[in-house]
């Protein structure tokens, strides 16, 4: 076994996102479908046999009580702990821009939970790794998943769908949208009907959050409003504050790209078949 792995921390983008209901205990229920792409933040672990799990470097922006690559590794030791004797070293390297609405923080976890997997040689199934993923953060059983898939619930039910290859320009504003604020927003539509099909393009639907942070976050609506200038249609992903428009060809993607104001920040991503790490869980 290797001392150390180098691994990817994919982001995804929210082809479409509706707001089904809302339950009891305040959380909304989604139907989503979530869509990898290949812009990836960089996990590194280095075995430790001191039994410490540490960060090899601060992450700007992030304490050690928020980081979820911590938490994660915490929350799989707390689940098998005598099987978990040794501990590990976490470097960070961030790619996916924070609060974009592109899942980083929930990718790099899940990237955690696999690798640890395979570094601590747990081989523990997918859905026990999905199971304490759930409790970092809602989108964490998609990374750990594999598969592009539609969420439902809270995001945590998954069907894996296939989804034809695109290539995405996304819009990338300085600018953050808070997730709880945009969903408690009065005006936010919560009675979205659920589809009866699995099988979806990156034209259907809408996000019903869109209205929501077009309205109260001017930087992310000039980003929308700029991608759909030079695209045949944008939204945002997530609950922002990044938009993508979807290309059928890589040319198509970066002459778009290049007609972006100079303003907006902007990338070229292609979207992924599968996570790159499907394969360190059954």
């Amino acid at each position: 076994m290797n001392a150390m792995l180098v691994l990817p921390a994919p982001a995804k983008v929210n082809y479409f996102l509706h707001v089904t209901g809302q339950r009891n205990d305040g959380y909304h229920t989604l139907e989503t479908l979530f869509v990898l792409i290949d812009l990836a933040d960089t996990v590194t672990l280095t075995l430790r046999d001191d039994g410490v799990i540490a960060r090899s470097h601060d992450v700007e922006g992030v304490s050690a009580d928020d980081d979820l690559t911590l938490r994660a590794a915490h929350a799989l030791r707390r689940a098998v702990p005598k099987r978990a004797p040794k501990g590990v070293s976490i470097a960070l390297t961030k790619r996916i821009p924070r609060g974009g609405g592109l899942g980083g923080g929930s990718s790099d976890a899940a990237t955690v939970l696999l690798g640890l997997n395979r570094l601590w040689s747990l081989d523990l199934p997918r859905a026990l790794l999905a199971e304490i993923g759930a409790t970092l953060g809602a989108d964490v059983p998609f990374f750990i998943g594999g598969d592009n898939a539609i969420g439902r619930g809270v995001g945590d039910r998954l069907t894996s769908t296939s989804v034809p290859t695109a290539w995405l320009v996304l819009a990338m504003p300085q600018a953050h949208a808070s997730t709880p604020e945009m969903f408690a927003a009065r005006e936010l539509t919560r009675n979205a009907a659920s589809a009866k099909m699995d099988v979806f393009s990156e034209a259907y639907g809408r996000n019903d959050l869109e209205p929501v942070v077009r309205a109260r976050v001017p930087a992310v609506a000039d980003a929308i409003d700029a991608l759909r200038k030079v695209s045949g249609g944008a939204r945002m992903t997530g609950s922002g504050a990044c938009a993508f428009a979807a290309f059928a060809k890589e040319v198509e993607a970066r002459a778009a790209l290049a007609a972006l104001p100079r303003r907006l920040r902007g990338s070229v991503v292609c979207t992924l078949a599968r996570h790159p790490l499907a394969s360190f869980a059954s």
